[in-house]
């Protein structure tokens, strides 16, 4: 059966997995304490709190104690730019195609800083050529900053070669892996990253939760942007929110056990929806196509504006970029980065699946595009 609203932006956010919401809901009305409190209810729901840094650590790869609860991949992020610190080290990097929650906060924490910054570019498949890293990086290098999946285009990066050049230097590599935990095996030990960045909502879990990856190593450089009440050890102080905890480790602990299915399920269902996309005149994949997550698919429609596609599709749900910077009509930073020009990256949509979709909604989206976009052309 086809839903009356057909969904495919996924990486800006997920329906909660019902076993998610059962889950989190006792904590709403039963187990309603405060877990700082020091009462026998407030310290069993603390060791609640505490067991479900296993089910997140589990699915990360790393140890419990590793693991802030803040309440997003932003202020993760945030955290992270703004808090690390290393005696005389002054100089940031980044890439050109991050989300604008790593570059605005890179740039405006560089100014507030008096810091150097090096926005690098990449290279026509969005992905980072390692020399340009290695001609910028320096002994005065304090962060880079570089996500392991975009959330526009998918395009993976390798991130274990970019954490041997960062970990030669001797700087340390956040990774803003939003697009990425939850949806495919991501193990921080093996990746060497020190500090990452998730949310739940990214995958079926909920909105307002999510987290930051501190590494054993870099623990003692990161100092808290939220003080006041020294809950997590003072490194995020703020009463936590357990429904919201609660539903992120029920979330981790159903990707872990169906992700492999998932994989493959959702990657039929994007390659079945491209490849027909493709057979229209005038479009083309936005990206890298070989290292690419699953779910999504980013493809230019020539002369037909995106903007103007996604209303006339009105009850089919697809983006023109990031949920945080779509309700703008300047063209996308990322596909900009990758050489389109200002037209085409206006001309192009972002396509992001998930586990719900069907087949029989890839028809039904297949064909409306194809006459929305022979209706745009002709007029």
């Amino acid at each position: 059966m086809i839903s009356p609203n057909i969904y495919l932006d996924h990486n800006a956010t997920t329906r909660p997995d019902e076993n998610v919401v059962q889950a989190m809901l006792p904590f709403f009305t039963e187990y309603y304490y405060n877990p700082g409190s020091s009462h026998l209810a407030g310290l069993t729901l603390n060791e609640l709190v505490d067991d479900a840094r296993w089910q997140i650590a589990d699915l990360i790869g790393s140890r419990p104690e590793e693991m802030v609860y803040t309440s997003g991949a932003t202020e993760s992020v945030n955290l992270a730019i703004r808090g690390i610190s290393n005696g005389g080290r002054d100089h940031l990097i980044t890439l050109c195609t991050e989300h604008k929650a790593v570059l605005d906060t890179v740039k405006d924490h560089a100014r507030r800083n008096n810091l150097a910054c090096s926005i690098l570019p990449v290279q026509s498949d969005g992905l980072l050529d390692p020399d340009v890293l290695e001609k910028t990086i320096t002994d005065k290098t304090l962060l880079v900053s570089i996500m392991l999946v975009n959330n526009e285009t998918g395009t993976i990066q390798d991130i274990r070669k970019i954490s041997e050049i960062v970990h030669a230097k001797g700087a340390f590599l956040l990774c803003d892996a939003t697009q990425a935990v939850g949806k495919i095996p991501v193990d921080v030990q093996e990746l060497g990253i020190d500090l990452m960045a998730f949310s739940a909502h990214k995958f079926y879990g909920p909105k307002g939760v999510g987290g930051l990856y501190v590494s054993g190593r870099v623990k003692k450089y990161l100092e808290a942007q939220i003080t006041g009440g020294g809950q997590q050890k003072n490194r995020r102080s703020s009463t936590l929110n357990v429904p919201g905890i609660i539903g992120m480790a029920k979330a981790c602990e159903i990707a872990k056990e169906n992700m492999t299915r998932d994989i493959a399920y959702v990657k039929a269902l994007r390659d079945s929806l491209e490849n027909r996309l493709l057979n229209i005149e005038g479009t083309a994949v936005n990206g890298s196509v070989e290292n690419r997550i699953f779910n999504t698919s980013n493809i230019m429609f020539k002369n037909v504006f995106s903007e103007q596609l996604i209303i006339a599709l009105q009850h089919i749900s697809v983006s023109s970029g990031s949920a945080c910077s779509s309700v703008t009509t300047e063209p996308s930073h990322v596909l900009k980065g990758i050489g389109l020009s200002d037209e085409d990256a206006l001309c192009s949509i972002r396509f992001s699946l998930g586990k719900d979709n069907t087949e029989e909604e890839i028809d039904v989206v297949v064909e409306r595009i194809s006459e929305l976009v022979a209706q745009f052309r002709k007029g």
